[in-house]
């Protein structure tokens, strides 16, 4: 169970929230880091008091230096001032939320530093799932999911620890504010429309991606890294209560799933104190009024990023890094409103179809893979 905490990407929707649980149960948060919120980390600094308050950027920091000059709080900058709150030796535990390719080498970092890690950055194992997972077996640290889904993967596999006897992991997915439309009705979408998550209050970027569906595909690379499972034993199922977070199916053909309101503190909490479950601030599921849960299909022909995210599973390689780079260099133009809400997928396929693949890759690899997708996207 943890005790001292760093929090990669505290000023963010899930970092906010990891802070509620470090508050709520008790724990100390030793670090903070994010990338530019002064205002918002000054705030968080002075409430928790943590030795480190680091922001990735330099103008941003200085400002909070200012903020916090009457303090103890140490204030750093920049990359190497991040990595510094990821290894603080302090902290036993770092939860990695910053937000897409960012949070790849803080969390590694930790992970050198053979801390529990708890993962809330899907991209860290999208990019370069392999090469992490034998960073963390080399140096001892432990990865436990906060995603919602992986985290409800993880506590159904623990009814049995044989993958072997494992038929296939069902990851739900809510089908986003867009779900029963059709491919051209989506013409015209608004920045404001594809925010309108039904069910989670995330940032923009992942509640972008969860109306184009990348986010799942994401998900099923991430799911495919951290449980060891081929593309081919992962599937998706379309739940739009978001009240079951993820299904396990066995070879007997018994199915176990784990239920809980959509509330991102329960996951956080869960890798936090595993293997004890402890009281927290998450809300109960009441099931005497939450109504009937429904199930369908997800359509790949409307939603084409989770079929390109599927096709870069079996790839595999720096298929993943492509597929994320341009995801998120795209995202960043749609938020921006310089490209369409279509042109999203359409900038990944042609990035995925321009970038060469490199299999077994090493983080040069990752890097050039993730800087060419980006490129090609613009």
């Amino acid at each position: 169970m943890s005790r001292k905490i760093t929090v990669l990407g505290s000023t963010g929707s899930i970092g906010r929230q990891s802070l509620d649980v470090i508050a709520a149960c008790g724990m100390e948060a030793a670090a903070l880091a994010a990338n530019s919120n002064a205002k918002r980390m000054e705030e968080q600094a002075r409430q928790f008091k943590p030795s480190i308050a680091a922001l990735a950027d330099e103008k941003a920091a200085a400002d909070l230096r200012v903020r916090l000059a009457d303090t103890n709080v140490h204030v750093l900058s920049g990359l190497e001032g991040v990595l510094e709150a990821a290894t603080i030796p302090s902290a036993d535990t770092a939860i990695a939320a910053l937000v897409g390719m960012a949070g790849l080498r803080p969390t590694l970092a930790s992970v050198r530093e053979g801390k529990r890690v708890c993962l809330a950055n899907k991209e860290t194992l999208v990019c370069a799932g392999p090469l992490v997972l034998e960073e963390a077996k080399d140096y001892g640290a432990k990865i436990y999911p906060v995603d919602s889904e992986h985290s409800a993967l993880f506590q159904c596999l623990e009814a049995n620890r044989d993958r072997g006897e494992v038929k296939r992991l069902i990851l739900t997915c809510s089908g986003g504010p867009f779900y029963g439309r059709k491919r051209d009705e989506l013409t015209g979408i608004t920045v404001e429309d594809a925010l309108k998550h039904p069910n989670w209050s995330m940032g923009a970027k992942i509640t972008v991606d969860s109306a184009t569906l990348m986010n799942k595909g994401l998900e099923v690379i991430e799911a495919m890294h951290l449980y060891r499972m081929p593309a081919e034993k992962i599937s998706v199922v379309i739940h739009r209560e978001s009240m079951i977070h993820s299904f396990v199916e066995y070879c007997d053909n018994a199915i176990l799933a784990q239920l809980g309101a959509p509330d991102m503190r329960l996951p956080i909490q869960y890798a936090l104190t595993y293997p004890k479950r402890i009281p927290g601030p998450s809300a109960p599921l009441d099931l005497w009024n939450c109504g009937p849960l429904t199930f369908g299909s997800p359509d790949l022909d409307t939603f084409p990023c989770l079929a390109l995210a599927l096709e870069a599973a079996k790839t595999g390689g720096t298929a993943g890094a492509i597929l994320n780079g341009a995801n998120e260099a795209a995202v960043g133009l749609f938020l921006a409103g310089t490209i369409g809400f279509l042109d999203i997928p359409a900038k990944v396929e042609q990035a995925l179809a321009q970038v060469k693949a490199v299999q077994e890759p090493s983080m040069q690899d990752i890097l050039e893979a993730d800087a060419a997708a980006r490129a090609v996207v613009g």
